[in-house]
């Protein structure tokens, strides 16, 4: 009876922490995101599975250390880069951000878009709706109630496993593919390679997540639980990015039949899969994109009024907070705006944010591996020789990675 007691306890515990490190890894499976997964499979079949096991691990080594950095110090990423390096420093990180995540976040509304035509939607209807929505959560919304609204998006994404398992694949050849990693000295294979690392690791995360610890107040004592939030989110968000691979290898890549968008693959899967696979893959990309409309403009605001010294936060008001929020509305503005512009290219915009996720990763990791080994922030708490042994290999393989990804440029 005691020990039920203290399961319940400890149970209850989780639960009133749960939500940063699940969210933020979730909002990784967006529109940019299962584009990316779904032309991986689509063109290299189960090659790129085995990437994901190293991802995941990175992803928990990463993401645990915000979370450590947020409980000891009471401060988000972008306010200990600028108290620890300075305004200029901070002035130009912040301007590389605010430039990828608007990029990421017209990905979203092009998803909204792409979801619309598959519903039978005008974007022109749809599109202005889910913007005028993530902006009222958020502006009208407190923290509590935008986070509930989050984690219940989260439940959505089991769509993608469903689908999944719809398609029939062959899972000794998925396992196979899991655990015999295969690399490929080709153009296309390294783009999307950093691509599936920069949308499964993207730099916007890490100010995000150190942020919403910061916000919702997670204490030292009570740590150990936002960590296992980390994990369960690194596990969740990869094993979802692993089925949306196998759906669209076991069906448009078996077929020969090449795409560029996620729509593409929704109505690919159609004739291959069924209906309901359709229906389940064009839903859980609506689902992704709102999703990650509010997040992105949101990590932003957090990250550059951070930086700046600007107040922030959900709990504020417009009044208290006018640049955060105005940033916020700002961001998404522009990304609904763009995507209802007649004829404009959203498959480059899509694909090229998330490798620039890649390509810009390991600046924001030197900065985190800088401030988590300061003792005089972080106390006993700075990283073990193994946690800096692992981001300084990740630091170096997407630097590596990149170096390929430009010299192959020019190599016919």
């Amino acid at each position: 009876m005691k020990n039920l007691k203290s399961f319940w306890a400890k149970a209850l515990i989780f639960l009133s922490v749960m939500g940063p490190g699940i969210i933020t890894a979730n909002v990784d499976n967006d529109a940019g995101g299962i584009t990316t997964y779904s032309v991986a499979g689509a063109h290299f079949g189960y090659a790129l599975i085995w990437s994901f096991i190293p991802i995941i691990i990175a992803l928990v080594i990463i993401q645990e250390m915000c979370s450590r950095m947020a409980v000891v110090t009471g401060k988000g990423l972008a306010d200990l880069i600028r108290e620890e390096f300075g305004v200029r420093v901070t002035f130009y990180a912040m301007t590389v951000l605010v430039f990828s995540n608007i990029f990421n976040t017209i990905s979203e509304f092009a998803g909204i878009a792409a979801s619309a035509e598959l519903f039978g939607i005008s974007k022109y209807l749809l599109v202005p709706v889910c913007a005028l929505f993530v902006w009222w959560l958020i502006v009208k919304g407190t923290y509590k109630s935008v986070e509930k609204v989050f984690l219940v998006a989260c439940l959505f994404y089991v769509c993608y496993i469903v689908s999944g398992f719809l398609s029939k694949p062959d899972w000794k050849m998925v396992a196979e593919s899991s655990i015999s990693p295969s690399f490929q000295f080709d153009k296309t294979y390294i783009f999307m390679l950093i691509g599936v690392v920069g949308t499964t690791i993207a730099p916007w995360m890490q100010f995000y997540q150190q942020s919403s610890v910061v916000e919702k107040g997670i204490r030292i004592e009570n740590y150990k639980y936002s960590r296992l939030d980390v994990v369960i989110g690194a596990f969740v968000v990869n094993i979802i990015a692993i089925f949306i691979v196998i759906v669209c290898a076991n069906t448009l890549f078996t077929h020969g039949i090449r795409i560029e968008t996620a729509k593409d693959a929704a109505l690919a899967l159609k004739p291959l899969a069924g209906q309901y696979c359709f229906y389940l893959f064009a839903f859980g990309l609506l689902n992704a994109s709102i999703f990650s409309a509010c997040i992105l403009p949101l990590s932003t605001a957090y990250s550059v009024c951070e930086g700046m010294g600007w107040e922030i936060g959900v709990n504020r008001t417009f009044k208290e907070a006018p640049q955060f929020y105005s940033l916020y509305t700002a961001i998404i503005a522009i990304g609904a705006a763009i995507i209802l512009i007649p004829g404009v290219k959203l498959v480059p915009i899509m694909l090229v944010s998330q490798a620039t996720n890649g390509i810009l990763l390991p600046f924001v990791l030197i900065f985190m591996l800088l401030l988590v080994n300061n003792k005089r922030l972080m106390g006993k708490y700075i990283n073990s020789k193994f946690y800096n042994f692992c981001t300084i290999l990740i630091i170096f393989a997407m630097i590596i990675l990149s170096l390929i990804l430009f010299v192959t440029a020019f190599i016919k």
